[in-house]
């Protein structure tokens, strides 16, 4: 009998309605309420209101950058876009004062295509890019009395004092035990589960997931680790602990994913003892005896070997030190100058010129009226232009949708609230509201404007929120025009970036393998601790870049579908990538176990590069060569 089918909503669609789950995070929500309405307040009874709202836009857009993550980490990820921004807004400041609207819409033209490369580099960059687009918008637009190199310090302060809150105020994690550490040991902890769960999950159909599921806990790890050492000398044993533990689980994680290679089901024994790893990680206490896993094939003896690595490595602190991505200046270069960084550039570009310089002209008009606000239409088509916010019609949408939400509601509150203390109030509010909002773009977006009409009211403009609605609905048509237009070279710079990055780094672990099994060995069998310590790291290089591009992939599915095609056959690229790393994987602990590698995992790598070269051609990408004897 026909049963009708439920409809599915067009994919651009259904990420448009899509938003994030979890728990509050409360510590997040507390830090933006002490943020930016306490420095307005402060600012307006010292009679510096017009530094007061700058200080107060910057802790806003360090709200919006301060994610979960650990202490440590937020230094570089608040810090940096901190610094851009504030060079942003001397840079805007100075050219606004001292050029004319043609010039100076050159002048952040340019600035959008520098941004727009950088931004191509990572999630770090990327924010930092965003900063110094909106720093340059503000300082040459907004109205304000203060020399430029005043309202950069104003910047720094605000940005500097949220940063300065996330660094001392206590957090759930750090509230259990050292203070110092209060996402860390979860964060490690968390690499043993998914270790523990993978192994559970071997020659079921689960495998996969928890493979990618393994990838995102390292990673988490990776960042969490990363940043400053909290300290370096006589007390840092906690520290070199910590990173001790994190270093154990690398093997753990090559032997599991060796396993879920071979596909042979494992008896429950062999999880206990990374979840019993994951108890002492979160206690900071001593692993006791670990169960041992059977030792019947060379991936259950390196998941053996392994636990008495961590064993031993969890009772004596000592351990590698490969938290940190091995990337250096070069790698950051040739992402922003490469095919993903160009075509980002000029689309930020053209969107951020054409914005201003559209905004200027309808200043001057008398259509514009009378409110000095013409860097909002620049500063808004910053956010829309972002791919890493989401498809660019689901950005649109929601952001439209969130800007008329947000306007509508501050004008109902507006005609009721007391002014300052009212509008420095509702400030606060949604500052505090930021890290909750955050899971959603067009939620995001009413916050942001409600807190932004609040400190345009608060700086002695009248209220603007019709105004705000138009520019809003402008930003998002230049957008889309911009969006769709053909760019020098090929369309989907950012997906083929990303997977010439994930094959690139792939390869460069392949590579390495088989240079491993030429190497001599003494015994004839075993594999140098060296060239161990250098392959765990190119194995999380290839799964991390992996998990970018996968990111990236998604994105572009959930684009209409004339831009969505430029990116047909990603997928199977990245597939392809990811079984060539498992792959490589498998053959290292079999290296490591008989000296060499199998005909069976020589014949299968052969293969996947075979595989690839079809795929990999049809999107235009260039796959490194390696040593692969037959």
């Amino acid at each position: 009998m026909f049963r009708p089918t439920a409809p599915h909503l067009p994919p651009w669609l259904a990420h448009t309605l899509r938003a994030q789950r979890g728990p509050v995070p409360w510590s997040a929500v507390t830090r933006g309420a002490l943020s930016a309405g306490p420095l307005l307040l402060v600012a307006v009874r010292a009679g510096h209101t017009s530094l007061g709202v700058v200080a107060a836009i910057a802790a806003m857009l360090a709200g919006i950058n301060d994610r979960p993550g650990s202490r440590r980490a937020s230094v570089k990820r608040l810090g940096l876009p901190a610094l851009a921004g504030a060079l942003g807004l001397l840079a805007g400041t100075y050219a606004g004062e001292r050029t004319g609207a043609v010039v100076l819409t050159v002048v952040l033209t340019l600035v959008g295509l520098v941004a727009g490369g950088i931004s191509a580099v990572g999630p770090v960059a990327s924010a930092a890019g965003t900063q110094l687009l909106v720093g340059s918008a503000v300082g040459a637009g907004m109205p304000l009395p203060d020399p430029g190199w005043e309202r950069a310090l104003a910047f720094l302060a605000g940005a500097g004092w949220l940063l300065l809150l996330r660094l001392a105020l206590p957090t759930p994690g750090s509230l259990t035990g050292d203070f110092r550490f209060d996402g860390e040991r979860e964060a490690v902890a968390g690499v043993y589960d998914a270790v523990a769960e993978l192994l559970d999950a071997v020659g079921g159909p689960d495998a996969i997931r928890r493979r990618a599921a393994l990838t995102a806990a390292l990673d988490h790890a990776q960042d969490a680790l990363a940043g400053p050492r909290l300290r370096r000398y006589a007390s840092s044993s906690a520290e070199r602990r910590l990173h001790a533990q994190y270093a154990a689980a690398l093997p753990l994680a090559e032997a599991a994913t060796a396993l879920a290679w071979a596909g042979e089901t494992l008896s429950a024994r062999a999880s206990e003892g990374p979840r019993r790893l994951a108890a002492a990680v979160r206690g900071n206490n001593h692993t006791g005896p670990l169960p041992a896993p059977s030792r019947s094939m060379p991936a259950l003896r390196a998941l053996d070997d392994a636990l008495l690595h961590a064993a031993e490595a969890f009772d004596q602190g000592r351990g590698g030190d490969l938290h940190t991505r091995q990337r250096g200046a070069g790698d950051r270069l040739r992402a922003a100058l490469g095919a993903a960084g160009r075509e980002y550039g000029l689309r930020v570009a053209l969107c951020f010129g054409a914005s201003a310089a559209i905004a200027q002209a309808l200043h001057r008009s008398q259509w514009y009226g009378t409110h000095e606000h013409w860097y909002w239409l620049p500063a808004t088509a910053v956010f829309l232009v972002k791919p890493d916010l989401g498809p660019l019609v689901s950005r649109v949408l929601n952001r439209a949708a969130g800007t008329v939400l947000g306007a509508l509601l501050f004008a109902g509150l507006a005609a009721v609230l007391p002014r300052p203390e009212g509008l420095v109030a509702l400030v606060a509010l949604s500052g505090a509201l930021i890290p909750v909002a955050t899971r959603h773009f067009a939620a995001q977006t009413a916050v942001v404007t409600v807190l932004v009409l609040a400190l345009v009211m608060v700086g002695g403009e009248p209220q603007a929120s019709a105004g705000r609605i138009g520019e809003t609905l402008l930003a998002c048509a230049i957008v889309l025009i911009v969006g769709h237009l053909t760019m020098p070279g090929q369309r989907g710079g950012g997906v083929r970036g990303r997977l010439t990055a994930a094959s690139a780094a792939a390869y460069a672990y392949l590579t390495h393998v088989l240079d491993e099994s030429d190497a001599p060995r003494i015994g004839g069998s075993g594999t140098p601790s060296g060239h161990r310590a250098t392959r765990w790291t190119l194995r999380r290089e290839a799964y991390r870049t992996l998990a970018e591009a996968r990111s990236a992939i998604t994105l572009a599915a959930h684009e209409l579908p004339a831009l969505a095609r430029h990116t047909e056959g990603a997928d199977e690229v990245a597939l392809l990538l990811e079984r060539l790393v498992d792959t490589t994987t498998a053959c290292a602990v079999h290296l490591d176990d008989t000296g060499e590698i199998g005909t069976r995992h020589r014949e299968r790598l052969a293969a996947l590069l075979a595989e690839l070269r079809g795929p990999g051609e049809r999107l235009g990408l260039r796959l490194p060569r390696t040593p692969l004897a037959g």
